[in-house]
């Protein structure tokens, strides 16, 4: 199978291609559902779902809710239960995922999705629905896309970060339901601000491309998606990437108007960790760079650790 990458670079691949995957577009519903998910990490092939929840909204209104913790088939380790104070003893005696994927997925029915950097959420069950025979074709609104374009002046558009600006309390965070409870709020105060400056119609023009120049990228290209997940991030490579050259891979996070460095720092936004290093790290213990990253992480620094595929699959949203 093969992956393109910004229409210009091909790559072979065993990436998976999600077909019946539903699409992300900018719009503003009062009829959708609220969606998160907890999972072992950010890698779609090694890592695991281990919560999930849902919040269905009418009118604005939140109707009824899905939440159900689910077992793992390998224990988690000390940085998820840091992270997200789930534990493998509470994990023992919840169902897995095929246990509660009929009702999980009859709740989502084919409703909108909203939810908080809802890709990976949405990558993660399309990928566990499909094991259960069961497609996943819902559209679904990122409601940090949304986030990134009112409020420009934030340093960070973590969920935190948005929740603090608007004075809302989420009192577990990265637990699945807070989170969801939390987005919809966030998302509500967003609605409001948007509407009293634009039409729907409007606002969603304002994500379309526009021309820009940076020294600070060194890139030809001058035609940037201001909203896309590398924007203005930096990126660090660790391990050898298994589809293509790391520069190439760089040179695409400069394309995207992203940043490269080469040493993990409390500025950094993603690690992306080559295929066969991150298989190793969930059986054989974890590198440096990587324990580097979860301190950061574990002190609020907006860092994310990623594999090579799931880095692929973010370039080509």
């Amino acid at each position: 199978m093969k992956l393109i990458i910004n229409d210009a670079t091909t790559l072979k691949s065993s990436f998976p291609i999600r077909e019946h995957k539903g699409k992300s577009f900018i719009a503003l519903p009062l009829d959708y559902t609220i969606l998160d998910i907890e999972t072992t990490g950010l890698d779609f092939e090694y890592c695991e779902i281990i919560e999930v929840a849902a919040l269905k909204v009418r009118g604005g209104e939140v109707v009824d809710r899905f939440s159900s913790l689910v077992r793992p088939q390998n224990q988690i380790d000390d940085f998820i239960t840091d992270l997200t104070g789930i534990t493998n003893e509470m994990l023992e005696s919840a169902p897995t995922f095929s246990e509660i994927s009929k009702d999980f997925y009859n709740f989502v029915s084919n409703d909108v999705l909203v939810g908080y950097n809802i890709n990976f959420d949405v990558n993660f069950l399309y990928d566990a629905f499909q094991e259960n025979s069961l497609v996943f074709s819902n559209d679904f609104i990122d409601a940090m896309r949304i986030a990134r374009k009112i409020l420009p002046s934030l340093e960070h558009h973590r969920l935190s970060d948005i929740s603090a600006y608007f004075q809302i309390t989420n009192p577990e965070e990265h637990r699945a339901l807070s989170d969801c409870t939390t987005t919809q709020l966030c998302y509500s105060e967003l609605r409001s601000i948007i509407l009293q400056k634009y039409s729907e119609e409007d606002f969603a023009n304002l994500f379309k491309k526009t021309k820009l120049s940076s020294k600070s990228i060194h890139t030809e290209n001058n035609d940037f998606d201001e909203s896309h997940p590398i924007y203005g991030k930096t990126v660090v490579f660790t391990g050898a990437l298994k589809s293509m050259k790391r520069q190439d891979a760089m040179q695409i996070v400069a394309d995207l108007g992203g940043i490269n460095a080469d040493n993990i720092t409390k500025k950094t936004n993603f690690l992306v960790v080559g295929s066969e290093e991150f298989a190793s790290s969930v059986k054989n213990g974890k590198t440096t760079k990587m324990k580097k990253a979860e301190g950061y992480i574990l002190k609020g620094c907006e860092l994310s650790i990623i594999s090579e595929s799931t880095f692929f699959d973010m370039v080509n949203q």
